[in-house]
């Protein structure tokens, strides 16, 4: 059926995201290839219907490509279900709807594209998770797995965690602690594509195995604050490779665990990424029951001015996205004061590492461009690109520089805009997130007025695509 004229063709992000959380059965290191999914579509449209003689079904890479980059949206009931099979979703999770479907149908959430949010079966954050034992922490893991491909298909989820050998120390909960920090490290610079699958398997493995193990009751606080940071970071790293399920359930497993733990200021922390998340996924009310439970005083007492800087920006940005302008404000300048206060030598925990001047000024100008000062935007984000060490956070300095682009576009200075999104499209290099791949999805949107009339537009957008395809 032929395309209408007005059709706005966007990148399935979803789907192209989902085919690359699996590994390629033939190539180490590698994720799914467009080909191999269209084998693996092709043996499971054999093994569901295999009364019928299927070959007329059959796809191959050029299809797969075909509905990442959105030029179709809505194949045959036998593919869709070949699709779901393989890739263990709903067609609105792999980004799969009909156009013809009303918005009625749209809403009741059967086809259409959502964002996935109300899909999210996930333990509540700020409920108690009671006496953490062992058995009961593996069973919310394995449910936290369940969610994600990566997850099930890194390590065998159902095996027991390593058996503790001797009686934990101090000494652990440190070594955990350092982990993190690594992994934390590795996805600031290369996002949380690279690395996921082993932070996720560590956590399950020698985590759980050193909560198994005896130890004294500090010792054991220790460990559990610890365990929740790691979850926590497992939750960060599928939030920023837009695999939402998974990062809901291991936030609120995190958030859980720093409670048990009695550490204020952890909860604080992880309650802001839980924030953060729904203020992505367009959920303004919900980010800010989050943010506010962020700073409850408990928490923002027990926080270094640092931590207290970031958990307030958030939710500052939570109250602009409300609407709540004047309180926002207040908070944003409550947030700065806050960082202002932290000084070299402060006592702060190493995952506070990240939030600098520049992260400030990125949270600021996302908060300003929500109530309507793009100039204010524009200077901050500006201020945070000269700001920020690129080689050490490149995920973030290539998505403040697609925001800034964005602003330029938004105000007429197409040109600049260009540029700033040329930039982006550099720093993005080595690194898998699905927050540049929407970055660079929303390049090639906002270039679409101009890609027939400016040569250097056209180059732009090329990179941006071949960037999706190969990120």
């Amino acid at each position: 059926m032929p395309r209408r004229q007005d059709a706005v063709i966007t990148p399935n992000i979803r789907l192209s995201d989902a085919r690359r959380r699996f590994p390629s059965p033939m190539r180490p290191a590698q994720c799914l290839s467009r080909a191999e999914l269209a084998d693996a579509v092709n043996a499971a449209l054999d093994r569901l219907y295999a009364a019928r003689d299927m070959t007329a079904q059959y796809v191959d890479a050029r299809w797969v490509g075909k509905l990442e980059r959105g030029e179709h949206r809505w194949p045959s009931a036998e593919r869709r279900a070949a699709l779901r099979h393989v890739l263990g979703a709903t067609d609105a999770e792999i980004g799969l709807y009909s156009p013809r479907r009303t918005e009625s149908v749209l809403a009741d959430g059967r086809d259409g594209p959502t964002s996935g949010s109300s899909e999210i079966d996930t333990l509540d954050p700020l409920g108690d998770l009671g006496s953490v034992d062992v058995d009961s922490l593996r069973r919310h893991l394995l449910r936290a797995a369940a969610s994600t491909a990566v997850g099930i298909l890194a390590y065998d989820a159902s095996r027991p965690a390593r058996p503790a050998a001797r009686r934990a120390t101090s000494d652990d909960a440190d070594a955990v602690r350092e982990m993190a920090q690594m992994f934390s490290r590795a996805d600031q610079r290369r996002g949380g594509g690279h690395g996921r699958a082993a932070v996720t398997q560590y956590l399950h493995t020698d985590v759980v195995g050193l909560l198994a193990a005896d130890s004294d009751e500090r010792t054991r606080r220790r460990l559990l604050s610890a365990a929740a940071e790691v979850a926590y970071l497992t939750g960060w790293m599928a939030f920023d490779d837009s695999d939402h399920a998974a990062a809901r359930r291991y936030l609120s497993l995190a958030a859980r665990l720093a409670r048990e733990a009695d550490d204020h200021a952890l909860t604080g922390h992880i309650l802001r990424a839980l924030a953060h998340q729904a203020l992505d996924l367009s959920q303004p009310q919900q980010a800010l029951e989050l943010a506010t439970a962020a700073i409850d005083t408990p928490r923002y007492a027990a926080a270094s001015p640092r931590e207290r800087a970031l958990i307030g920006v958030v939710h500052a940005r939570a109250l602009a996205a409300a609407g709540s302008p004047q309180v926002a404000a207040g908070a944003l300048i409550r947030a700065e004061n806050d960082l202002r206060a932290a000084e070299v030598g402060d006592d702060e925990p190493t995952r506070v590492f990240f939030f600098t001047e520049a992260a400030l000024a990125h949270e600021t100008a996302r908060t300003l461009h929500l109530l309507g000062d793009y100039s204010g935007a524009r200077d901050q984000f500006q201020r945070s690109v000269h700001l920020r060490q690129a080689s050490h956070f490149a995920r973030t300095h290539a998505v403040t520089l697609g925001y800034l682009g964005t602003i330029y576009a938004e105000t007429g200075e197409i040109e600049q805009a260009g540029d700033t999104w040329a930039a982006a499209l550099d720093a993005m290099s080595g690194v898998r997130s699905g927050r540049t791949r929407q970055t660079a999805a929303n390049i090639q949107m906002a270039l679409r007025p101009w890609l027939h009339h400016v040569p250097a537009v056209r180059r732009i957008d090329e990179r941006a695509a071949i960037y999706l395809t190969t990120a």
